[in-house]
């Protein structure tokens, strides 16, 4: 499955990925007026964290055995059988945050306004997701990554 992965090495911390995250989930996909004009505002589905001079990029890696879709109590979280996506279904989570406490890589985030978990959706519908398709240093990287990798990773 293809997954959105760091180079931690050339990230500068820029936070354009949650600039351009909040703008293609927001209503009008339009930068200024998802800033600017539109209630609730979007949320952003990544978030950068930054200790000292490391910044990195976190998202959802949908696991293959992911924490998240079982710990969902309304099946508002759920996998993808042909893409290998973890999708959420923002109508039928009800904000319990279950999926937050469960997620190891701290990837599923709180929209506070909606009371609803969002998450990485990886932009379905587009080539490429536009975190990847904006990062001015080429960071963030949409490629094959095997699960074996991401396993290792989280130790």
């Amino acid at each position: 499955m293809r997954r959105v992965y760091v180079k931690e090495e050339v990230c500068i911390g820029c936070l354009l990925c949650e600039v351009y995250c909040r703008g293609q989930h927001s209503q009008s996909h339009d930068l200024l007026k998802a800033f600017k004009k539109e209630f609730p505002p979007p949320s952003s589905r990544v978030s950068v964290e930054t200790r000292g001079q490391v910044s990195f990029s976190i998202r959802c890696q949908h696991c293959s055995q992911a924490p998240c879709v079982y710990a969902c109590l309304t099946g508002a979280l759920s996998r993808d059988p042909v893409s290998g996506v973890v999708n959420m279904n923002e109508d039928r989570c009800i904000g319990c945050w279950t999926c937050l406490l469960v997620c190891p890589l701290g990837a599923i985030r709180r929209d506070i306004v909606q009371a609803k978990a969002v998450k990485c959706d990886l932009c379905q519908g587009e080539d490429v997701p536009v975190c990847v398709a904006n990062c001015p240093n080429e960071a963030l990287v949409y490629a094959e990554v095997p699960d074996m990798v991401l396993s290792q990773a989280l130790g």
